[in-house]
């Protein structure tokens, strides 16, 4: 799917300072994520129960660099 098609929202948490910028769209059934900054990269798509497995580990830091330290 076109990623200029679609309606992209940048996380809430994101600044316009260059941070890491994630956003979001809605592809029903499923949520699709990309980073801002490279729009035409990856963007995988998770529906509800992976989203928010996702986000549970992101939070409890499994992705932020301390994994297997």
């Amino acid at each position: 799917m076109d990623s200029q098609a679609l309606r992209w929202r940048k996380s809430s948490r994101s600044d316009d300072h260059g941070g890491e910028c994630v956003e979001v769209a809605d592809l029903a059934p499923v949520i699709g994520l990309r980073d801002s900054k490279d729009p035409d990269g990856p963007r995988p798509a998770f529906d509800a129960a992976a989203r928010g497995a996702f986000v549970c580990r992101v939070k409890g830091g499994a992705h932020d660099g301390r994994c297997g330290r």
